[in-house]
């Protein structure tokens, strides 16, 4: 009988719980839609400073901002990390042509790829030779890539419904296409832009030349994805056409900037740490909207809607706006190397950069305890449509946070049109729409809210996942 009492009194303390937590969370929404400031910083962020590429006047601008608006709200804390990081400017606009003949000629639209060399003041103009990748370039061997410029065309793969899956497809001639052909002799590179749509806009996005000697690392561009498609078809009616582009791009000396960092300390817990964040520096093509600007200012605002709602923390919540995601991570690794120093316990980490979409759910990085206790709280999301709750992958600044004991997780939007803006000029504050952003603020709020009040688990080894 004892036995029996005992279960109905915890069902019954189970069902209190769901229904304070639902009463919570529709509060959450209700607020970002109705009172929400994730918009109106974004339209600050996006048009009054524009492009936040590493080492920038506007990048600092930034840090300025947004650091005074979170005194703003009443934050127990808000300060600056210092991190230093690299400075890469573009310089004037690149210039490109296919030549068929002497005279005859065809613009085409390409940009610098961040951290590339610059041609010489003669621009460079060559012959070209097109593969679909880095293992193709290598069989091609010195002989038939040397004094060529390699045009990497591998598109990425449409019938792939996550989108993020196609661009890890074919990101990798992006990042290691010119390192690689430079060893062949190539004298320049060009990569069909990561877009899943044909369009007139290139993308740029970092590259590298790992240890490549200078002698060796040739200029490197990302051409329209309308213009790959020209090129290829012009190459099959003629392989002797050559290609010209000149680029003004160059490689400074790091620079300091900063980590933005706001805090409101746990009541009951304070040593144990939660971070929402976004990467606050951007490309400088567009404005940095979507990638990352929508992230920054959703992180910004679960704080604020914390404290809007009347939720009092037991743990300590700071929103983190990262410096340098897009160009070298610089700001991710100095935030986990000074959480290690001092000895913070960092339990939870959640990173919203995919865009300023719908959400449509979360990824985890956690082991399968903790998985499960978050799939018991999906019926709590179900009235606002998220739905997705999968295992697997954070975000590149708080990856560098992960323990065995804490979890990792990024906001997932729906991003079907995420790579029409990712890297490109038309990654602008006109294509973010109002509720949409609101309501991943929201949803990142919910989930921050139900970390909080139940906590992690302990870690328990060898425990099937729930599907």
């Amino acid at each position: 009988m004892k036995i029996k009492i005992l279960s109905i009194i915890v069902l019954f303390t189970m069902l209190l719980h769901a229904q304070d937590d639902k009463e919570t969370i529709k509060k959450i929404y209700d607020s970002s839609l109705t009172n929400g400031m994730s918009y109106e910083w974004l339209e600050h962020l996006s048009n009054d400073i524009g492009g936040r590429l590493s080492g920038s006047l506007n990048a600092e601008r930034a840090v300025a901002y947004t650091k005074e608006e979170l005194e703003k709200l009443g934050l127990d804390k808000v300060w600056l990390q210092p991190v230093m990081v690299p400075r890469w400017i573009r310089g004037n606009p690149e210039f490109a042509y296919i030549e068929t003949k002497p005279g005859e000629t065809v613009g085409v639209n390409i940009c610098a790829l961040g951290g590339s060399v610059a041609t010489s003041s003669l621009g460079v103009k060559a012959k070209v030779i097109e593969v679909k990748g880095i293992e193709e370039l290598r069989e091609l061997g010195r002989t038939a890539v040397e004094g060529k410029i390699v045009f990497f065309n591998r598109p990425m793969d449409e019938t792939l419904i996550q989108t993020f899956n196609a661009y890890g497809g074919c990101v990798d001639q992006r990042y290691s296409g010119a390192m690689e052909a430079g060893k062949l002799g190539a004298v320049g590179t060009l990569v069909r832009s990561m877009n899943l749509r044909l369009d007139d806009y290139p993308h740029t996005g970092s590259m590298t030349y790992g240890n490549l000697p200078n002698e060796q690392r040739i200029p490197s561009a990302a051409i329209s994805t309308n213009h790959a498609e020209l090129l290829s078809t012009m190459l099959k009616l003629d392989k002797d056409i050559k290609f010209y582009f000149k680029q003004n791009c160059k490689q400074l000396k790091d620079v300091k900037s900063y980590n933005v960092i706001g805090e409101i300390t746990g009541r009951e817990f304070p040593n144990e740490i939660m971070v929402v964040g976004g990467h606050l520096d951007s490309w400088d093509l567009g404005d940095g909207a979507h990638d990352d600007g929508a992230g920054c200012v959703q992180s910004m605002d679960v704080l604020r809607l914390i404290k809007l709602s009347g939720i009092k923390p037991k743990r300590t919540l700071r929103v983190v706006l990262f410096m340098n995601e897009e160009n070298g991570l610089r700001g991710g690794k100095k935030y986990a190397a000074e959480a290690n120093r001092k000895g913070e316990k960092h339990i939870f980490a959640l990173e919203s950069d995919a865009g300023g979409f719908t959400p449509r759910g979360f990824s985890f990085d956690c082991d399968a305890n903790n998985f499960n206790q978050i799939l018991s709280w999906k019926p709590l999301f179900a009235p606002y449509l998220i739905h997705y709750f999968k295992k697997g992958g954070s975000g590149a600044d708080v990856g560098p946070l992960k323990t065995d004991n804490n979890v990792l997780s990024g906001l997932r939007p729906d991003s079907q049109r995420y790579f029409d803006h990712h890297h490109a000029a038309n990654d602008t504050f006109e294509h973010v729409n109002k509720r949409e952003l609101e309501l991943g603020a929201a949803t990142m709020t919910a989930l921050v809210f139900l970390i909080d009040k139940y906590g992690i688990n302990p870690i328990k080894n060898h425990q099937k996942i729930k599907d």
